[in-house]
């Protein structure tokens, strides 16, 4: 499948010190950027006590057409989103971000396959003006509501074992065939 259209952007994630039981600190996806170019790796942007916020290495959203009925439903919610799919980098130093971002999608049934898996880290993003007019357009140009028919059952030949006759069981026993004058 070929995707319709394409746009690089970048994320901001954060980790945030936390006051819970099993955990010191949480990663959280907390906003978007526009694409910088540069080098592939995970920027500081800034630190402070109990916040480190990096900025993401660039990364592409793809729409397809086939998934313009996903999008238009995004849009219809309260609060349209990305949906970013984070894994664990198994490479990444101990004071950097341990996650790689796998995927940004507009389509929150995508999102739900990544959920159900619960492998990874999906989490969702406010889109911002700009992407929301992008997407609105993308999907004025590819969403067609199909219209709701009614499937009419087929016509059943079903042959009827009636009240009275041999029962099925004994039938069976005798291996008489089902198609013979009595009904199976």
């Amino acid at each position: 499948m070929t995707p319709a259209e394409r746009r690089d952007i970048c994320l901001i994630l954060e980790r945030r010190d936390c006051d819970h039981p099993w955990l010191d600190h949480e990663w959280v996806v907390t906003g978007i950027a526009g694409p910088i170019h540069g080098d592939a790796g995970w920027k500081l942007l800034d630190t402070t006590v109990a916040l480190r916020r990096y900025l993401s290495p660039p990364c592409r959203i793809e729409l397809h057409r086939a998934d313009a009925e996903a999008y238009a439903y995004n849009l219809q919610a309260s609060a349209p989103s990305l949906f970013v799919v984070l894994r664990e980098d198994e490479t990444a130093d101990k004071d950097g971000v341990p996650y790689l971002v796998h995927l940004v999608s507009a389509s929150p049934y995508e999102a739900q396959d990544y959920l159900d898996s619960s492998e990874e880290i999906v989490q969702r993003v406010a889109l911002d003006d700009d992407l929301a007019a992008w997407l609105e357009r993308f999907v004025g140009e590819h969403h067609h509501q199909q219209p709701f028919k009614k499937r009419k059952r087929g016509r059943t030949v079903s042959a009827e074992h009636k009240f009275g006759q041999e029962p099925v069981a004994e039938l069976r026993k005798r291996g008489k065939p089902a198609d013979s004058g009595d009904a199976v």
